[in-house]
């Protein structure tokens, strides 16, 4: 092992540079499991939230007091915003001070104080207490996690890299789909407390596990006050200019993703939800994102991508555009049940679920290759504040949700958008950026870093990340 005990990360027994093997590092069971449970917490929350502020929630008196669509929409993005704008904090503090593990660890603490306000208080306060603890604490973890684990491979299992980010993917929607269609009946039958109670014990468990494996898991020592040299000069600012146009139009992309959870989950209130002769709730259907990630991964993975390389070398750059043009047929299709229901009608669910299938079929193109992608073109030094760069996609995209809520929204409740206007004013914004999107992807040229076994060395291999 090396030793050396450095500033903020760990004692002389941890390991601070990848093992030497050619298999999977002892650390990813670990990392996959917590990921599994902290998944768990936040979607199990994040399934609710909606409903619980359009019919739960309570004012300072006790009484109900709750939100108007269009107000518990603009919340809830801004919500997402924050909790992916924070990642650029956590990154910093990993990067300069306390190293990745202790990071993670102390802010999943944060995190689980977070639920607890929620469980305990239902009132506005509560909400407001409770998510900004979340937020910080999911947000600020979030860059480091997949940086960890990126860090645990070195030169001789790089090859492994791609197979365990999709393994990282299955994780998180594992624990997604259970608790997506969990926290919604216990909400509907217990109420609040409990409904927000359990995703924080599972916080709890996630935060056990991770800490479980502090004796296996590479260390990558913080690089102190360098690395905002490393991030802002040199290497780090280049790559950070190459990728920005990318995670500018991913942005677009994350704003008609992240409404799966709110005008989505509205809109199924007015559908027919019956599933084999079981009624669902509206907020479960988000279930079926998680599942069909479980399906489509490996069917991309082993039949899709082999399929499709035959015809056409599928670069992550041509990916991640063909999962934005799928992204303008799925929003049509909610935007299609919305005219439906319009003129007075109550569509089959199975409709919305179809919308499900083309925009999970997205995610997994865009979602996932973005964060293997922006992992190989970040340089060693500064690769968690890469990974946060690239979540603030995903902030800036609730950031034009919540901002368009806010503009459409009349005094009155109504919205200057009403019904399917709304979906098509997105599919079209969706489709403008993925046109520009393949003209940045034809003249983007990257360059890979990956974790070497010795300390302090870098393999740098430059590459023509053709489109």
């Amino acid at each position: 092992m090396s030793s050396g005990s450095t500033p903020g990360e760990g004692g002389p027994s941890w390991q601070t540079t990848p093992y030497p093997i050619e298999t999977m590092p002892p650390g990813i069971p670990y990392i996959v499991g917590n990921e599994a449970a902290e998944r768990f917490s936040f979607y199990g929350m994040r399934a609710i939230l909606i409903v619980f502020m359009t019919q739960y929630l309570l004012g300072s008196d006790g009484e109900l007091s709750t939100m108007s669509e269009s107000d518990a929409k603009f919340w809830m993005h801004t919500f997402v915003m924050v909790a992916y704008f924070t990642p650029i904090l956590g990154a910093f503090l990993a990067d300069w001070l306390l190293g990745k593990y202790r990071t993670i660890l102390w802010l999943s603490v944060l995190y689980c104080f977070g639920h607890l306000a929620l469980a305990l208080d239902e009132s506005r306060l509560g909400l407001a207490i409770g998510l900004s603890l979340i937020a910080f604490g999911t947000g600020a973890i979030k860059p480091c996690v997949s940086a960890h684990v990126g860090d645990q491979f070195g030169k001789r299992n790089s090859h492994l890299l791609g197979k365990v980010f999709g393994w990282f993917y299955v994780a998180i929607n594992l624990g997604a789909f259970a608790s997506t269609l969990l926290t919604p009946w216990l909400l509907d039958r217990f109420g609040p407390h409990i409904a927000f109670g359990v995703p924080g014990i599972l916080m709890a468990i996630a935060t056990f596990l991770f800490w479980s494996g502090r004796n296996v898991f590479v260390h990558i020592p913080p690089r102190g006050p360098g690395v905002f040299r490393d991030a802002f000069t040199g290497e780090g600012l280049n790559a950070l200019l190459r990728l920005a146009p990318l995670y500018l139009l991913v942005a677009v992309f994350w704003s008609l993703f992240d409404q799966s959870a709110s005008a989505w989950v509205l809109q199924a209130e007015n559908m027919d939800r019956t599933v084999m002769g079981v009624e669902l709730l509206s907020s479960q259907i988000q279930a079926a994102n998680p599942f069909l990630i479980l399906v489509l991964v490996p069917l991309f993975s082993y039949v899709a991508y082999p399929a499709i390389s035959k015809v056409f070398p599928l670069t992550p750059l041509r990916k991640i555009g063909i999962g934005m043009f799928i992204t303008v047929a799925a929003f049509s299709v909610s935007a299609l049940i919305e005219t439906a229901i319009q003129n007075g009608g109550r569509p089959s669910i199975s409709w919305q679920i179809l919308a499900y299938v083309l925009l999970t079929a997205a995610e997994v193109m865009v979602s996932i290759t973005c964060l293997e992608f922006s992992y190989t073109q970040a340089p060693n030094s500064i690769k968690s504040i890469v990974m946060s760069a690239y979540l603030l996609s995903v902030s800036f995209g609730n950031f034009i949700t919540a901002g368009v809520n806010a503009i459409i929204s009349n005094p009155d409740g109504t919205s200057k958008l009403p019904g399917a206007s709304y979906y098509w004013f997105f599919t079209g914004l969706m489709a403008v950026a993925a046109v520009v999107y393949v003209l940045f992807s034809l003249v983007y040229s990257g360059k890979e870093y990956i974790q070497e076994f010795a300390e302090d060395l870098e393999n740098e291999v430059d590459v023509e990340a053709t489109q």
